[in-house]
């Protein structure tokens, strides 16, 4: 079984979406109530990809995984949201549930760091909800530590508290 790693495309956009929430139910949920993971639909999430790709498509890159043939993860980087010229952001690494414990996510952390590199920048930072003690401890294997930072969102009606992680380039 052959995993691939591409740039995605405009089609790959409400497949991402399907995805991404599949993994955020997969993910969250032994810390997150089901209703804070009922919303957004799998259509909306690819609704927001499409939108948000309109917008960002030209500073952001989204890889996407292929295990022969069918969407298996994705990544998304981008500037950092701070403002820091020397530093990149990875919004997202998300996996197909099957698919966890598999060297996808490794492998697309791998392309985004490099991909990283090759923009120039020197640092990297990503936000991991505190509670995904299975996320923070990918990232802690792949080089990244925690820099004491942290913001609060809301998934659903629920603050999640993020902490925020760096790692050098």
């Amino acid at each position: 079984m052959t995993v691939t790693l591409r740039a995605a495309t405009i089609d790959d956009l409400l497949a991402v979406g399907r995805l991404h929430q599949r993994s955020r139910v997969a993910a969250y949920s032994s810390f997150l109530p089901p209703e804070a993971l009922a919303d957004p639909t799998p259509e909306a999430m690819g609704e927001y990809w499409s939108i948000r790709w309109a917008y960002e498509q030209t500073d952001h890159r989204m890889t996407v995984a292929e295990r022969d043939g069918t969407l298996a993860g994705f990544s998304y980087l981008g500037p950092d949201d701070e403002g820091d010229p020397g530093t990149g952001l990875l919004n997202a690494i998300h996996l197909d549930p099957a698919e966890r414990g598999r060297g996808v996510g490794r492998e697309l952390m791998l392309d985004a760091l490099a991909a990283m590199r090759q923009r120039g920048w020197q640092h990297a930072v990503l936000w991991v909800l505190r509670d995904n003690a299975h996320a923070r401890r990918f990232y802690e294997r792949g080089g990244w530590r925690s820099t004491g930072a942290q913001r609060d969102e809301r998934i659903g009606n629920v603050h999640t508290p993020q902490l925020r992680y760096t790692r050098p380039l």
